[in-house]
């Protein structure tokens, strides 16, 4: 039985590519991995769903939400402020 989501991301070792694949049926579970990914840097390749791959514009509306969150998180660590106080300032995903 196939993932609902699977991610498929490059971690570069020296100039060696490592190709990595992460599953879950959870959406959330797929987004906070997108976040892990984007903090790391961590070259993204493709996003399935139910194995087809998501059309740009969803891959892209995961990765820009997945990207919101990043930047709240690191808005509210260095400014020392809760995520409500950050939604509030600088409107990120809180």
């Amino acid at each position: 039985m196939l993932a609902k989501y699977h991610i498929e991301y490059a971690m570069y070792v020296g100039r060696n590519a490592h190709v990595n694949h992460y599953q879950t049926d959870d959406p959330v579970a797929a987004e906070e991995f997108l976040v892990h990914v984007l903090e790391h840097g961590y070259r993204f390749h493709a996003l399935r769903h139910e194995g087809v791959a998501l059309p740009r514009h969803e891959s892209d509306k995961m990765l820009k939400t997945a990207a919101g969150v990043l930047a709240s998180r690191h808005l509210c660590t260095s400014l020392g402020i809760k995520p409500e106080e950050e939604h509030f300032r600088f409107g990120f995903a809180a």
